[in-house]
């Protein structure tokens, strides 16, 4: 465990979906939805929700009223800039706090206010003293505190905490510190005032979750987040990636249900449209899957060999993926939980069968290794097989006519035909049935493609009934990324259970 300046039993949890998420370019929820994202939150256990900036519409004000109705466990929040009618605003929703904000950086002091440090400095005391003289609880925030001279920024902080301030935020507004320099500041600022310290950072360099756990490190006592890293531009630090690192790494706690942090993940994502990369941590398609060999055998036998925290923890499940690097091990386990156990012998030619696909750049899905699987465990043992495919040849355009040539083995003897039909696989079938017409004649009574995953090149289930002159019907199927083959496969199959159950 990592030890820490904060020595405080919690770090408190202050979400800004609602309002730093949602402004990712993009993104803007209804006043309906809003109100659902935020009673997830509160399920979650979020100590803090804001719930948005009010002044910006009568739409976000109807929001945050709303939310403030539902009655809910979290303190509910209000963003507003040092301004009256801002402030004004706010009060009207009925929040718990409201969250003001100024800019003290030298860059945005001269360029976005156009104003001096002394009248900063002014306004923010004015500001912070009208919400405690309402009976608000008030979050201040130096916005910019990242770039803002040191000095000033102390001074600011002090001024806010006269004036009355419950919490002070420092917020790396464009994402430019390092853990080390931040952890730095944050101790500085402690030190400098009394009240809690939060911190608010961005990820504009991928940074924003290490940032706040090193805030965390000098002091700070409670970390802005938003589900799924949301936020302006490269987004805020995300809910789930602080919140684990803190009870897995940190030994620190949180009012977090953490179970509920990946069904909240899917609902933020699917409200806001915003997809999640696969290999976002926690909560990505890829967090807790496994390909290689050497890591599905290792989490087969203990999970803690590949996996830095149970799956079940944030409410998800582990996923082990058949691919070209996967092994025996874990195409095993895969099957198992399917309720499907190959032998040794048909296991071997799953695990070959899925290596072939993945050696041509093919993701193999659950459904493909199902398919496979019932391709493989369906066929007839190759010392039983009366009938075998030794080549096969198909011509097809718009001008040629389909044409399929087929070479068999039939009872030790090699045999070769080629018809045409309406298409390659009509054709095939039809030259199969003309080489085996003597042996075992069948007539296709049943075919159909039962599954058809992926794009272009994914694969193809065949499954076909057959039925010989004495009524005897077997179904077989076989499954390839070429229909055609797996059509043949599927009707050879086919043609040697029936002679099977005729010689029995």
């Amino acid at each position: 465990m990592i030890a820490l300046k904060n020595k405080n039993g919690f770090i408190k949890i202050f979400d800004t979906t609602l309002r730093d998420g949602e402004q990712t370019p993009g993104v803007s929820l209804t006043p309906e939805e809003k109100l659902d994202i935020a009673r997830q939150l509160d399920r979650l256990g979020v100590d803090v929700i804001e719930a948005g900036f009010p002044i910006t519409s009568e739409g976000e004000k109807k929001a945050i009223k709303d939310i403030v109705k539902a009655d809910l466990n979290a303190e509910i929040c209000a963003l507003t800039r040092t301004l009256k009618a801002d402030i004004d605003s706010a009060i009207e929703c009925d929040v718990d706090s409201i969250h003001t904000f100024i800019s003290t950086s030298d860059v945005q002091m001269k360029n976005v206010l156009k104003k001096k440090p002394e009248e900063v400095l002014a306004i923010a005391i004015d500001s912070i003293e009208y919400i405690k003289k309402h009976g608000f609880i008030c979050e201040f925030s130096p916005m910019d505190a990242s770039r803002t001279r040191m000095e000033f920024l102390k001074k600011i902080c002090k001024a806010a905490e006269r004036a009355g301030a419950d919490r002070i935020n420092i917020p790396d507004t464009v994402g430019i510190m390092i853990p080390d320099n931040f952890r730095k500041l944050i101790e500085d600022v402690c030190k400098a005032v009394k009240v809690p310290i939060s911190v608010h950072c961005h990820n504009d360099f991928g940074m924003a979750v290490a940032n706040s756990l090193a805030g965390v490190e000098g002091g700070a006592s409670q970390i802005h987040v938003t589900i799924n890293g949301l936020g302006e531009r490269a987004g805020n630090a995300a809910l789930e990636e602080v919140v684990m690192a803190l009870h897995s790494i940190y030994g620190k706690k949180t009012k977090i249900n953490t179970k509920l942090i990946y069904g909240t993940s899917q609902m933020v994502s699917r409200l806001t449209g915003v997809v999640i990369q696969p290999n976002k941590a926690i909560v990505g398609e890829n967090a807790f899957a496994h390909e290689s060999g050497i890591h599905t055998h290792g989490v087969t036998v203990k999970p803690s060999t590949f996996e830095p925290i149970s799956p079940e923890l944030v409410g998800r499940r582990r996923r082990l993926i058949a691919g070209k690097h996967a092994g025996a091990h874990g195409i095993r386990a895969e099957l198992e939980e399917s309720g499907i156990k190959p032998t040794e012998e048909q296991l071997r030619e799953i695990v070959r069968r899925v290596k072939e696909l993945g050696d041509k750049g093919m993701t193999v899905t659950d459904a493909d290794l199902l398919a496979i699987t019932r391709a493989v465990t369906g066929e007839v043992k190759e010392e039983k097989r009366v009938v075998d495919l030794i080549d096969l040849a198909v011509v097809t355009g718009i001008r040629a006519i389909p044409t399929a040539s087929v070479k068999l083995i039939l009872d030790g003897k090699e045999y070769t035909a080629a018809e045409t039909g309406v298409g390659p696989v009509d054709a095939a079938m039809k030259a199969i049935q003309k080489l085996t017409d003597k042996l075992v004649n069948v007539r296709l009574k049943e075919y159909r493609l039962e599954a058809l995953t992926g794009g272009s090149d994914a694969v193809a289930e065949v499954v076909i009934k057959v039925e010989d002159k004495d009524g005897n019907i077997v179904s077989a199927r076989a499954a390839r990324e070429d229909i055609v083959m797996a059509s043949v496969e599927a009707m050879i199959n086919g043609i040697n259970k029936i002679l099977l159950k005729r010689r029995k």
